[in-house]
């Protein structure tokens, strides 16, 4: 019998609502069924021209005490603002961009979206908690079965090098977006041509630019932040989330309904053969896996459209993804809300 990394996690997701401007909606206090030590929240919204929400968490410590409200995010899809907020540490925690990180441990949780100007609706609502092991992770293995690979377009961040210098100028800094883009193609959405015009002839991949205008934080001065990517892939209908996944079997089961999954990791280039490149952290696309279960990913990464497409040994993925050193399984889920998730048993999607 193989083990796999136990993540404890909990997420839970909130009806579609609209929020009157200067409103706020609060959701009654979840518990969560374990200590957490981090929590992130995602959403997804549409916010008319002059509109914007804001996101913001409190908690309940294992001590029994209320948190104050942490804003996890100020959010328009058209900017202004779109803004993760620092500054905000205190006894009980702290916000690293898009993560609450608490300093004791927390029990229970609220979520709470603000509406600024007029129309906001907020279409998806999840707050992942969890607390990640500090331990090895041990491969999981890959069962009987056949091989799948989903037909997702293949774009390269480095396609962009130099691009826009205003929104962190492309290349090596553009995996998030890159990785967006290639799976809002896949599922047939994205900006129009009138909402492309402005990225100007020549470009290889218009959609790419716009997800990082589209998903650029203002205050961290990079297109990483993880709930901003969910969010501009909900301007264009599709429901998002994004959580902690255990180990590849849960992403093959993902993949066999019919969805890739965007994952996080950071890794040395020895430690994923195949990569050629070392990072701190980056974004890229599970899209499918081999007869002898390693992962078939598009690596926004790769130098070119044409060797996009890579396959990464199972127990080295596994690894560079799950370990608590790196994101701990972070994954983003994309589908059309018409698109079920695979059966899921516990608790986090």
């Amino acid at each position: 019998m193989s083990l796999v990394l136990t993540v404890d996690l909990a997420r839970v997701a909130f009806a579609r609502f609209a929020v009157s401007a200067g409103d706020s909606w609060s959701s009654d206090e979840r518990r969560i069924g374990f200590s957490a030590t981090q929590l992130v929240a995602s959403w997804t919204a549409r916010t008319p021209p002059g509109s914007w929400i804001e996101v913001a968490l409190r908690a309940r410590t294992e001590l029994g005490d209320l948190t104050k409200w942490y804003v996890m995010g100020r959010w328009s899809e058209h900017g202004e603002p779109r803004t993760s907020v620092p500054g905000q540490g205190d006894e009980n925690g702290d916000v690293a961009v898009d993560t609450f990180v608490a300093r004791r441990p927390v029990v229970s949780y609220q979520v709470r979206v603000t509406s600024h100007g007029a129309g906001a609706r907020v279409t998806g609502l999840g707050v992942m908690a969890s607390a990640v092991p500090q331990r090895p992770v041990v491969p999981s293995a890959p069962g009987a079965a056949e091989p799948m690979e989903l037909a997702v377009p293949r774009h390269s961040q480095h396609a962009h090098a130099g691009h826009h210098l205003r929104w962190d100028g492309g290349g090596v800094n553009w995996c998030g977006p890159t990785s967006v883009a290639m799976v809002l193609g896949y599922w047939g959405r994205g900006p129009g041509p009138a909402e492309l015009a402005w990225v100007g002839d020549g470009d290889p991949a218009p959609m790419v630019d716009h997800a990082a205008m589209g998903t650029y934080d203002t205050s961290y001065l990079g297109t990483g932040n993880w709930p901003f990517n969910v969010a501009y892939a909900g301007r264009y209908g599709l429901a998002g989330f994004v959580t902690r996944l255990r180990s590849a079997v849960e992403l093959a089961a993902f993949v066999r309904s019919g969805i890739p999954v965007i994952t996080s990791q950071s890794f040395k280039a020895h430690e994923l053969p195949g990569s050629c490149y070392s990072t701190d952290g980056h974004i890229l696309v599970v899209t499918g896996f081999t007869a002898a279960g390693d992962v078939i990913v598009n690596d926004p990464a790769a130098p070119d459209d044409a060797t996009v497409r890579r396959i990464y040994p199972r127990a080295a993925f596994e690894n560079v993804w799950l370990r608590s050193s790196g994101s701990g399984g972070i994954a983003y889920v994309l589908h059309p809300p018409e698109h079920p998730l695979p059966p899921c048993t516990d608790g986090n999607w």
